[in-house]
């Protein structure tokens, strides 16, 4: 009797409807930016009637419902009525909106099937100003009829109105960008929480060892006493040999008090994966903002729990993002030995952002890599990516990480890889060639000398 093992993949259905502000404080060009961000999020859904349906409500002191649940089936066709969308240009009516939404945009009549458990509700707000009416109330009662409520603000939005609007948990469900031109960074984000099926399940993944889902991807891992290598998805037996790492921080003002927590948070996870001790590695830290602060040299703690409590205590600099500069101090100080760097030792540089430098950082980033430090570049929310290419190490798409949001920064952690595997001396495996060659000689030369002639001894006598 043979056994089958069957494998199910269970697919998300979504009804997601954008409920876009359109008010007269939306101007035509940051408009045309918020029909881009929603064509973008489309282009990577999965759209059909058993998966994914879209539909659009459009607002200002009015409502209007642009693209109907039930009116498109198709990604081309959903993209098309998107760019067709006119701004109202008017007042900011968002509770009036979301009330649309409730009784008209989610009903049957426009395409859902209200009563299905199977079916997830999501509405997806954008605007950046403060409503002209309530919003609280009539959110509540969306929430509890099953939708799910996602709050993007923009500007000078209210970020109060914001976190009544949203569903829980509010780090998930409330994102902010300081402009339009910069809210297609969100894409990702809601492209992978949509109809999205598990890759490690279906086997539509590459990686040696463990596989890891995640919505709509996955990642590599590796068993226990192997290292994950840099392609992201073979593993390495290798042990870890010594490293120098320093991080640098922006604290800047943009990156917000309850933000700096979080980038603690993601340098106490990358500590978490190094071998911290005497021997093996050691971590400086260095914040900076309109000037550079060393926190704590290299060396200065050799176990893992008392640099994470030093981490966790840095304070928050704010004013301005002087990346160049910093740059520079790691350059000229973080590491020296005068600094607890080890001579003959990697060297490893962490560099955080979340906004374009102030001043120039081409010198510094070029000399860092000529030096021979192996440099990481991670960037959050409006930081530039040419400037985080710039910055890391060969090959880039390795070196340099970005994310919209503070809160997907643990993504970042996991996939960073720093661990040094001792790499082979080459002198060494030259040596062990010759050794090698030297030992066949000599087989070969004892074969010739003793059994040869005997072999042929005893052929003589067998003949005669």
């Amino acid at each position: 009797m043979i056994e089958l093992d069957y494998m199910i993949i269970i697919l998300l259905c979504v009804y997601l409807v954008f409920i876009i502000d359109s008010s007269r404080s939306v101007r035509p060009s940051e408009f045309e930016q918020v029909k881009v961000f929603l064509a973008k999020v489309i282009e990577g859904l999965d759209v059909g009637p058993n998966a994914t349906r879209v539909g659009v409500v459009n607002y200002a002191s009015r409502v209007k419902n642009e693209v109907s649940l039930k009116t498109h089936r198709t990604k081309a066709g959903l993209v098309k009525a998107v760019t067709k969308i006119e701004p109202l240009s008017t007042g900011t009516m968002t509770g009036l909106a979301i009330q649309f939404a409730l009784n008209v945009a989610f009903s049957e009549g426009e395409g859902a099937r209200v009563k299905s458990p199977d079916i997830t509700k999501v509405a997806i707000i954008v605007t950046d100003g403060r409503p002209q009416d309530n919003v609280k109330d009539i959110a509540l009662r969306a929430r509890e009829a099953g939708i799910e409520i996602f709050a993007i603000g923009v500007g000078r939005v209210d970020m109060s109105t914001l976190r009544q609007m949203a569903s829980d948990p509010l780090d998930d469900h409330v994102d902010y960008v300081e402009s339009y031109s910069v809210i297609e960074k969100l894409t990702k984000k809601f492209q992978e929480a949509f109809c999205v099926s598990d890759l490690c399940a279906t086997g539509d993944h590459d990686c040696e060892q463990v596989c890891i889902s995640s919505p709509g991807s996955y990642k590599c891992a590796c068993k226990d006493g192997f290292t994950l290598m840099d392609d992201g998805r073979s593993c390495s037996a290798c042990s870890n040999s010594a490293i120098d790492v320093v991080f640098l921080i922006d604290g800047s003002k943009s990156v917000r008090p309850e933000n700096f927590e979080l980038v603690k948070k993601w340098i106490n996870l990358i500590v978490d994966k190094l071998d911290v001790s005497d021997s093996k590695a050691h971590v400086g830290l260095v914040q900076y903002s309109s000037s550079v602060r060393q926190e704590f040299p290299l060396g200065r703690y050799n176990n893992k729990k008392d640099l994470k409590d030093a981490v966790k205590k840095m304070a928050y600099m704010e004013r301005g993002t002087m990346t160049g500069q910093a740059l520079r101090y790691l350059l000229d100080n973080s590491f020296n030995p005068g600094n607890g760097a080890r001579p003959g030792v990697t060297k490893v540089g962490i560099v955080f952002t979340d906004g374009r430098s102030q001043d120039y950082i081409g010198d510094a980033a070029r000399k860092a890599k000529e030096n021979g430090f192996r440099m990481y570049a991670v960037g959050v929310g409006n930081a530039v990516e040419d400037e985080l290419k710039e910055i890391a190490s060969d090959p880039t798409g390795e070196h340099y990480f970005y994310t919209a949001d503070f809160k997907a920064m643990t993504q970042i952690a996991k996939k960073l890889q720093i661990n040094i595997c001792q790499e082979e001396d080459p002198c060494e495996c030259d040596s062990l060639v010759k050794f090698q060659k030297k030992v066949e000689d000599a087989l070969q030369a004892l074969t010739k000398k003793y059994i040869l002639p005997k072999r042929i001894a005893l052929l003589e006598n067998k003949i005669v």
